[in-house]
């Protein structure tokens, strides 16, 4: 395990994956890594490792279940993935269980170490990788939220780099990895239409909304310590916001993207607490694991600003929420009317527009005015469409590992980007505002709408 390499070129030739028995390995590991095998030709030994008294014939069990629930199966490339998968069972904090590790790995020299452990449980596997000797040539991943605030990120970083060089730490997003919101930066940088109006002198504001229309489900000791803004609105979608905004990217080094990037998210200003909603839908306290009178956030909006020349005045307003009319994700941007209607109507603020569809299909449009048929010079607003179906996309977290496995860093988090989303959201962390109910069903508490003012109305996404 010790012998040096150079990593930005070299593939991982193991791949381990800690917290193996648990529900996103479920969900999303195991699909994706039938995909990996099936479509990318996968075929190093993969290590599920975690504490459930299991050994490697239920550890394979669990797969095939996840494999069968998560769409067709191709039987050939599940049985190679069997093939692959080898099983340790032990407590993070227990040397032995690194030992043993340590064995099934064998001659590999450059595993990747997925941790998909809660975050509390990062630095406990982090120090267990270290101490066994398998860090020197490993790649890790680590799952969002990175840190609960900044002060324990800057932490968890500085534990990090002690033994992992900034360029084999994969801070995975998901969101990162879905096609939509790769199609989001696309479309802005390959039509050339868009960057001469992309600025403050031509767009008015800017929503982004991620609606959920079903509760926590069953993750209420995960989401009771967290909550929606650094469930989603710390990482997610201020990541959605820097795709949407940031300048092109310069040169073409491979770090180019992640560069401007940075620069955008620490333009971004703190946002105040005079600029925040928080609500909590009627009925959390009584679901089961939430402690009582719990004070978490299912529903969060805001408005920030950008202190740059392109985005200076420029609002922008993001919301997110549990239990709401629909499950969607999209982002608005409106444009500024003309100076002067020439033909005198009175046109609705928001007529011209564009939106963009990340979830659950794709899609963009864009708003415009078209003249009713007939003598009179009015108009109506309508939107020019065009959609593509999500099912033909690669599942995000496939692309991620792959990426990890082949040492690519541009759909990952970087130490500068944590510390930027943090320093974003500090001051508005836990009980920083109040906290305001609103009814399942809903599009949140009324206090949002005063939030959003002359800038609204809030764009809500409908689902056909």
């Amino acid at each position: 395990m010790k012998d040096s390499i150079d990593m930005k070129t070299a593939p991982s030739d193991a791949l381990v994956f800690f917290g193996a028995t648990g529900d996103l390995a479920y969900q999303q590991i195991f699909p994706s890594l039938l995909g990996l095998v099936r479509d990318e030709g996968l075929n190093v030994p993969i290590i599920g490792v975690a504490k459930a008294g299991w050994g490697l014939d239920q550890l394979k069990q669990r797969a095939q279940d996840s494999l069968s629930h998560h769409g067709p199966v191709d039987q050939n490339a599940q049985e190679k993935l069997l093939s692959l998968l080898r099983y340790v069972d032990g407590d993070y904090a227990d040397p032995a269980t690194f030992k043993t590790l340590y064995r099934e790995l064998g001659d590999a020299k450059r595993p990747l170490n997925y941790l998909a452990v809660p975050p509390t449980t990062f630095a406990t596997v982090a120090a267990g990788i270290v101490s066994s000797g398998l860090a020197q040539g490993a790649r890790l991943v680590v799952e969002k939220p990175f840190g609960h605030d900044r002060a324990s990120a800057r932490t968890l970083n500085a534990m990090l780099r002690k033994s992992f060089p900034e360029e084999n730490i994969f801070r995975i997003d998901h969101f990162l990895g879905k096609e939509p919101v790769q199609n989001l930066l696309y479309t802005r940088f390959a039509n050339p239409i868009f960057e001469p109006i992309w600025n403050r002198d031509h767009v008015r504001s800017i929503q982004i909304t991620m609606a959920e229309d079903f509760g926590i489900l069953d993750r209420a000791a995960f989401y009771d310590a967290t909550g929606a803004n650094r469930d989603v609105l710390q990482n997610h979608l201020l990541q959605v916001l820097a795709h949407l905004v940031m300048d092109p990217p310069t040169g073409e080094e491979s770090e180019a993207m992640r560069d401007q990037k940075a620069s955008l998210l620490k333009a971004v200003r703190p946002i105040e607490p005079a600029d925040t909603v928080r609500g909590q839908y009627i009925g959390y306290r009584g679901v089961a694991g939430v402690r009582a009178g719990s004070t978490v956030e299912t529903y969060i909006a805001v408005r920030l600003f950008i202190e740059s020349w392109r985005w200076e005045g420029v609002p922008i307003y993001i919301r997110t929420g549990k239990n709401m009319p629909v499950t969607a994700t999209e982002v608005s941007v409106e444009f500024r009317r003309p100076p002067r209607e020439t033909f005198g109507e009175l046109v609705p603020i928001g007529s011209a527009h564009m939106r963009f569809r990340l979830s659950p299909d794709m899609a963009i449009g864009m708003g415009l005015r078209v003249k009713q048929p007939g003598d009179r010079m009015v108009g109506n607003d309508l939107e020019l469409m065009l959609t593509a179906q999500a099912a033909t996309y690669r599942p995000p977290y496939q692309r991620l590992l792959g990426d990890a496995m082949h040492g690519i860093g541009d759909l990952f988090g970087r130490e500068d980007f944590v510390d930027a989303q943090w320093r974003i959201v500090e001051q508005i962390l836990d009980d920083a505002t109040p906290l305001y109910t609103y009814d399942p069903g809903t599009w949140g508490p009324d206090e949002a709408t005063q939030l959003i003012g002359g800038d609204g109305p809030w764009r809500n996404p409908r689902v056909r």
